[in-house]
């Protein structure tokens, strides 16, 4: 399992990317296409065109997870459009819905109550 935590930023690769690329050629676009680092320890999610596959790219500090997932018939992510190059940040609560089919642009964050001189959002 990939610990995610809190400082664990999570990216979504813009478009679609050749899924079948793996270690070498995922880390490539991390570093030419996001300008990151691969071993930063942040996560990097792809889809193909037809958005029935996921690959994420991952490094642990050991060495690089690739993870894949194939959807079964006629399934698809619902990848959240973007007209921005490069990669969307989202939330590790995000990427679960994410990969559990529910569409991210169909759903909403609830604004939450702080208490007066609390910390700003």
């Amino acid at each position: 399992m990939m610990p995610v935590g809190p400082a664990t930023r999570i990216y979504l690769a813009a478009g679609a990317t050749d899924l079948r690329k793996s270690f070498e050629g995922l880390s490539d676009l991390v570093t030419h296409h996001f300008q990151a680092d691969p071993l930063s320890g942040h996560l990097y999610v792809f889809t193909n065109r037809q958005h029935n596959r996921i690959k994420l790219l991952y490094a642990d500090g050991t060495g690089i997870w690739v993870c894949a997932k194939r959807l079964c018939g006629r399934g698809t992510f619902a990848w959240p459009k973007t007209t921005a190059s490069g990669a969307l940040q989202i939330l590790a609560a995000e990427l679960t819905l994410l990969l559990n089919g529910i569409d991210l642009e169909q759903t909403s964050h609830r604004a939450w109550w702080r208490p007066a001189g609390g910390p700003k959002p």
